[in-house]
């Protein structure tokens, strides 16, 4: 009976384990993450407020990448890449006032993005969800393979 117990024991350790090192933070999650729910602020550049171009701006600041404070400047940086071929630290763009790119985020995989929403201020928001599925223009890769696998590491 011991050893039937410290045998659970054992078991139940090693995927207490297993299990949190596999929701370890990266980097990138960490930078998108430490602005989460901080206040939509036009023109806003920090956690006391963010508009979405300074949201991402931010974000890519702390890996040393400068982006311009427009989502139409941002969307002429890196490469495209179709919808199909996101990965985590490509830019989403989206035209959310009939006149072209006037919105991004940054996607984070599993059909989400992080942005700065004018109602919400710093969210996570579904690719799929109805309104922004509607406006999605394109995305655009800033990161390199090479930094994207810095910034995808656990930071353990």
């Amino acid at each position: 009976m011991k050893k039937l117990v410290g045998a659970a024991l054992s078991l139940a350790m090693f995927c207490s384990i297993h299990v949190s090192s596999a929701f370890a933070e990266t980097p990138l999650s960490a930078a998108v993450n430490d602005g989460l729910g901080a206040p939509y602020k036009w023109a806003g550049t920090s956690k006391q407020g963010f508009d979405c171009s300074g949201y991402t701006s931010w974000v890519f600041a702390k890996f040393g990448i400068e982006l311009p404070h427009t989502s139409k400047g941002q969307a002429e940086k890196g490469t495209e890449v179709s919808k199909e071929n996101l990965r985590a630290g490509d830019l989403v763009f989206f035209n959310t006032d009939g006149r072209g790119i006037s919105h991004v985020g940054v996607y984070v995989g599993d059909g989400k993005f992080y942005h700065s929403a004018t109602n919400q201020g710093v969210v996570i928001t579904k690719l799929s969800e109805d309104y922004y599925a509607k406006r999605y223009v394109t995305a655009r890769r800033i990161l390199s393979d090479e930094q994207y696998q810095e910034l995808m590491t656990d930071n353990q």
